[in-house]
């Protein structure tokens, strides 16, 4: 599953993408999570299964849903205390909620 990591200029959604790939890869999930930004995200959007919206660009979050459905992303807000999150275990559970609500399909590309 590719998972894009969203925030307003990419620095802390890059924090949080490398502690989900290291979550991930500890417990041998084949997802890859990709920092980008509001801008990049107009470009980047059909490449991801999964969309997860930092807290503070929580702002944004409908906007990103439209973009996001023709292309069968599912759009995740991160909880508050994503950037404190050290070794990406919550986020890496926020992302299984999404699958068993539906939300996203780890299968979609």
């Amino acid at each position: 599953m590719r998972i894009l990591v969203v925030c307003g200029a990419g620095a802390s959604s890059t924090f949080v993408a490398q502690r989900i790939n290291g979550a991930a890869r500890a417990r041998e999930l084949p997802w890859v999570a990709i920092a980008t930004n509001g801008v990049s995200l107009h470009d980047e959007v059909e490449a991801g299964d999964l969309i997860l919206v930092g807290p503070h660009f929580a702002g944004h979050l409908d906007e990103i849903r439209d973009l996001a459905a023709p292309h069968g992303a599912g759009v995740v807000l991160l909880d508050t205390d994503a950037f404190s999150d050290i070794d990406g275990s919550r986020a890496l559970a926020r992302i299984e909620v999404a699958i068993e609500d539906g939300t996203v399909r780890p299968d979609h590309h």
